[in-house]
């Protein structure tokens, strides 16, 4: 399979990257520093160097392939949601249309009160919600965009292990959902890729 991922030296993107790569598939990777990879001893099919607030570099990344995924993080201001309509406009202009991303738990809707998110209602232990927002943002994007969407929305991410055993719901977390690993949370996305499961939904995962 040929994929542009972008945010490859995430934590996620690069147990993702580690995946695709071991799979055999062709992935070309969009990245604002290629040392970074070096460092991080990935080597995918096509390294670009650029920026996903240039909407150039995006097309240019995405040319050529059958699918988009991101583990594109918040940078504490508007690059995320600026890069995924980068992504969307892009993909329209190819007739690309399948995307899979990493959200937050906190843009499920909350069991507590389900007519909020869970980052606005009590459920959520957080205080900011910087962060939350950027990310409902790019669901509120994806919702008008005509696209085959997935949004994985894990909860506290730590770094741990593969053990491929965990939950997933749509629309919710998982009840009394507390943390899963990046590398599960990664295997849900590989799987998710390959098995076309979850069109236009949002999925809560947690052990």
């Amino acid at each position: 399979m040929k994929i542009t991922l972008f945010g490859s030296t995430g934590r996620t993107g690069r147990e993702f990257l580690k995946r695709c790569l071991d799979s055999g598939h062709h992935v070309t990777v969009l990245v604002r520093d290629k040392q970074k990879l070096d460092l991080l001893n990935l080597k995918p099919s096509i390294v670009l160097e650029g920026n996903t607030r240039n909407e150039e570099d995006v097309l240019l990344a995405l040319q050529g392939s059958e699918l988009a995924v991101s583990c594109l993080a918040t940078d504490g201001d508007d690059t995320l949601s600026v890069s995924m309509r980068n992504i969307a406009g892009s993909m329209k202009q190819l007739g690309l249309t399948r995307l899979l991303t990493v959200g937050t738990a906190g843009i499920l809707q909350s069991r507590i009160s389900p007519e909020l998110f869970r980052f606005q209602s009590s459920e959520s232990k957080r205080r900011l919600t910087r962060a939350s927002e950027e990310h409902l943002s790019v669901y509120r994007l994806l919702q008008e965009a005509d696209l085959d969407w997935m949004i994985a929305c894990p909860t506290y991410l730590p770094d741990g292990e593969l053990t491929g055993s965990y939950r997933r719901e749509v629309d919710f977390l998982p009840i009394d959902g507390k943390s899963i690993s990046v590398q599960d949370t990664a295997d849900f996305l590989y799987n998710e890729m390959l098995s076309h499961t979850y069109s236009q939904k949002r999925v809560g995962l947690s052990y």
